[in-house]
């Protein structure tokens, strides 16, 4: 993957950073604050994973980020404590966009964890499709020891990755789970040497990227849609994404490329 990388979508507290092959970076970028999501962050990552999900040319996005010590720490919690109960119930639709924005996105994701990724800050990377974490990362939903429950997504997401008896001791202790450990739980996909998980993360994405834009995504579409389902019904999911690529520009070069012994050049549609 090429070094040069340039900035697409710059907001305060998120940059969106190019790089060759339809991958792009989305770096969280309020290191002062180890990324601490402020209701502005929120909506900043919301705005950058829309204007993300509406680009064809994005095959593959890497969630990553700018603060040395941390991947992100979680909610704004000096925020939080300055906001009436009004305020926190208006705030709430837009920290949902923000999760939500990247759980939503269309084309396979990918997030880059080092140092601390805690309580919302890890929901944004169980939000990803693949977590790669390096030597140093910390992770762990310890929202009960503050009064509150994950919010983002956790109690939702952990149990898919680790199971239901897993994710419970692991949201009620809410302790916080080293790299190594981390690994051995499936809370993290890969653990990488200290300060190499940007780089891992964009070798895997640009690796991702490689394939048909268009299989891509009728793939995540089905991975996501089929989870949880009765195998009956997860066949006739995968059978409607199965479709809408059966016909489709990609699938003809694809095919044609196979034949000829060459590299396709995917049309994305």
């Amino acid at each position: 993957m090429a070094s040069e990388a340039v900035s697409a979508f710059e907001s305060e507290f998120v940059t969106v950073r190019r790089h060759e092959g339809g991958v792009a970076e989305l770096v969280l970028d309020r290191p002062k604050a180890m990324n601490a999501v402020s209701t502005a962050m929120a909506r900043d990552i919301g705005a950058a994973c829309a204007a993300l999900a509406a680009d064809r040319s994005v095959r593959v996005v890497v969630l990553s980020s700018s603060a040395e010590r941390a991947f992100c720490v979680g909610a704004d919690l000096k925020e939080r404590n300055s906001l009436s109960d009004a305020e926190l119930v208006r705030q709430r639709p837009t920290t949902r966009g923000a999760y939500g924005g990247v759980l939503e996105l269309p084309m396979p994701t990918v997030a880059a964890v080092h140092g601390f990724a805690l309580g919302g800050g890890f929901e944004l990377a169980l939000a990803c499709d693949v977590i790669v974490a390096d030597e140093t990362a910390v992770v762990g939903l310890p929202e009960v020891s503050v009064g509150v429950i994950p919010g983002g997504g956790g109690t939702q997401l952990l149990p898919r990755r680790v199971g239901a008896a897993r994710a419970a001791e692991l949201i009620f202790t809410a302790r916080r789970v080293e790299a190594a450990e981390a690994l051995s739980l499936g809370m993290v996909d890969s653990v990488v040497p200290a300060g190499r998980d940007a780089a891992e993360a964009l070798a895997l994405a640009s690796r991702m990227a490689a394939n048909s834009p268009v299989g891509l995504r009728a793939a995540k579409r089905a991975l996501r849609l089929g989870h949880g389902m009765d195998l009956a019904a997860g066949l006739e999911i995968e059978d409607a994404a199965w479709r809408t690529v059966a016909f489709s520009g990609d699938r003809a070069e694809g095919v044609a490329a196979f034949n000829e012994k060459r590299r396709p050049n995917w049309p994305g549609e």
